[in-house]
């Protein structure tokens, strides 16, 4: 429910910004020899004639009815351009954050292992030093390191060009693919993720492994481990099967709320390794002043958020019956 309002907010917050911006989107998509009548004309077509109140007020209306307008710049449908370049990105979040979760379990699990003792320290300096560093700078570091000195991984793009796409079904690739075995297609469409993915996942894997490795050394501290180690079982079975599972719950909230953050960290990434999602559809959109998109795709970055959060929410409850009504 308060996802309702929140959505509002940044629909009018965005909307309202970019009216306010020094530039004349529609006189930049005009070629050098158009005249003034034609410049009207696209105002008209597009809204932008209007009062603001109005302009918002019947931009919203067209939102809610699935109606996304069409872009200044491409001039092709809003929905059309977002449909295409959203799986693509969502592909490449799922990945980061499966890649992130992976490593910061097994790190935290790790790092709690080598409590008091000096590995304990190396490690907790390492976690430091990845997390000074930001997706975009990993971004160039993989590329330069995989793709330009080993030249053992693509970088560029999301596929290999000399292959052919397969039939759009979902429009995640990764799943088109394996619907039409194509399985070269699949395979070349998974090392194109990798490094990507990868320089997403190294921002999330360390504050996973704090943050586990926290937890733990709390959770282990409880009655009930205690009386598990009364029964005589092994340490290792009190913490994979005791312990882990209550210290995972504020693992699983960091995870996503980072989820959420992450959508952010593809604008760049998606725009260093050339990959066709959200994040470049927005900064050509910026770049041409393309007020339809820049909303559209705007919104859908909330929505996504939101939607990520309230999954976590919806999983914590499931997880903690504490949370559950008597």
């Amino acid at each position: 429910m308060l996802a309702v309002p929140i959505l509002l907010a940044v629909s009018a917050l965005v909307f309202v910004v970019l009216r306010l911006l020094p530039a004349d989107p529609i006189a930049m998509s005009l070629p050098p020899g158009a005249g003034t009548a034609e410049l009207e004309q696209l105002r008209r077509d597009f809204g932008l004639d209007r009062s603001l109140p109005e302009q918002y007020a019947i931009w919203l209306g067209r939102m809610l009815g699935g109606e996304f307008g069409t872009s200044i710049h491409f001039r092709r449908g809003v929905a059309e351009l977002i449909a295409h370049a959203l799986p693509a990105t969502l592909e490449l979040i799922v990945l980061g954050v499966l890649f992130g979760s992976l490593f910061g379990i097994g790190g935290g699990l790790l790092l709690y292992s080598l409590r008091d003792t000096p590995g304990e320290h190396l490690l907790d300096a390492g976690t430091s030093v990845l997390l000074a560093i930001p997706e975009f700078l990993w971004a160039i570091l993989l590329i330069l390191l995989f793709g330009v000195a080993w030249q053992a991984m693509p970088f560029m793009g999301r596929i290999d060009p000399a292959l052919v796409l397969p039939p759009a079904v979902t429009g995640f690739l990764l799943v088109d693919s394996a619907i039409a075995g194509e399985w070269r297609v699949f395979a070349s469409a998974l090392q194109h993720l990798l490094l990507p993915a990868a320089a997403l996942a190294i921002g999330l894997a360390p504050l996973v492994m704090r943050v586990l490795r926290a937890s733990l050394q709390e959770v282990m501290q409880e009655d009930f481990i205690t009386m598990a180690r009364l029964r005589g079982l092994p340490e290792w079975r009190v913490l994979m099967v005791h312990a882990l599972k209550s210290a995972s719950l504020p693992t699983i909230s960091l995870i996503g709320v980072q989820a959420g953050f992450m959508f952010g960290g593809t604008v760049l990434v998606e725009v260093i390794f050339a990959y066709p999602g959200l994040g470049n559809l927005m900064v050509d959109a910026v770049r041409n002043q393309d007020l339809p998109v820049i909303q559209a795709v705007a919104l859908i970055y909330c929505v996504l958020v939101l939607g990520f959060n309230a999954a976590v929410d919806v999983f914590y409850l499931l997880l903690n019956p504490r949370l559950r009504p008597a």
